[in-house]
């Protein structure tokens, strides 16, 4: 039987596709604001918020999402103008995981050893275990992120690219610090489904970077930043459903490995190509 055809796999690329969407247009800015350690942070606070729903007896996309937004928010409060500090993201980062693995324990000693697999789902992701109301949430709550971003997409980039400019002109430049934060939280918790919270900084940021690499007009690096983030979730899951050896986070982050080491071939040539362009004739 077609591999294709299977409900899990139709599941897991409709999901997919809505979960990269929203993680590459996400990841875009993360990268230009040069937030990058926040995703990180992020992907430690998904993983602790995940296991204290679990140990608590609840679902743990409940704990997921309540502990990256919130999380988002706790960091970008505590920074300047909504911008996160590595001392601050710091001062919680290793705490937040030690919690994790208090949680953990909790929750393998309290219950069966089928269900204390769970902590690796969240770990790695299950993509393929999504149930259509699963899938449903999740390409919901990928479009509520995308349009959000979308909607303040260019006075956040006022804001990251002259912050100060940004600021005397009356862009609400803390405001918009903050509900950018809360959007990677939810992206972040939307990923974690996918690849996993020790992978999603991969899917929030190779995208990204190999769109900055590729072109300098911002608007048009945010799309294919979405664009190869799509791209990239379809090729990994491709490839896991015809070889099942490969776990689908390992074939989502390997191909957008490859895709971000691919551009350190092309964007040479390309500033070769300018460079004989603006030679004097």
């Amino acid at each position: 039987m077609n591999t294709l055809t299977q409900p899990f796999f139709q599941h897991a690329l409709l999901a997919g596709t809505a979960i990269a969407l929203a993680a590459g247009l996400v990841g875009y800015f993360l990268v230009l604001r040069a937030q990058i350690f926040t995703g990180d942070a992020l992907s430690h606070v998904a993983f602790t918020g995940a296991m204290a729903a679990l140990a608590g007896g609840y679902d743990l996309r409940l704990g997921l999402f309540a502990a990256t937004v919130g999380g988002g928010l706790l960091l970008g409060g505590i920074g300047r103008k909504g911008r996160p500090d590595d001392v601050a993201i710091g001062s919680v980062f290793a705490w937040i995981l030690g919690l994790g693995a208090f949680f953990l324990t909790i929750y393998t000693t309290s219950r069966s050893a089928a269900q204390g697999g769970a902590g690796t789902s969240v770990l790695f992701g299950s993509i393929f275990g999504l149930n259509a109301d699963q899938t449903l949430l999740a390409v919901l709550i990928a479009a509520a992120v995308c349009a959000a971003l979308l909607l303040i997409a260019r006075p956040l980039l006022f804001a990251t690219l002259d912050e100060a400019v940004a600021a005397a002109r009356g862009v609400p430049v803390r405001a918009l610090g903050l509900g950018f934060l809360a959007l990677v939280g939810a992206c972040a918790g939307e990923a974690t489904q996918a690849v996993g919270s020790l992978l999603l900084l991969g899917l929030l940021a190779a995208p990204a970077g190999a769109a900055i690499r590729l072109t300098d007009r911002p608007f048009r690096a945010l799309g294919l930043s979405a664009g190869l983030a799509v791209l990239e979730m379809w090729v990994g899951l491709l490839l896991s459903a015809e070889v099942p050896t490969l776990p689908p986070s390992f074939s989502i982050m390997a191909t957008a490995t490859a895709v971000y080491a691919a551009t350190f071939l092309v964007r040479p040539a390309r500033a070769a190509r300018q460079g004989r362009a603006e030679l004097p004739a």
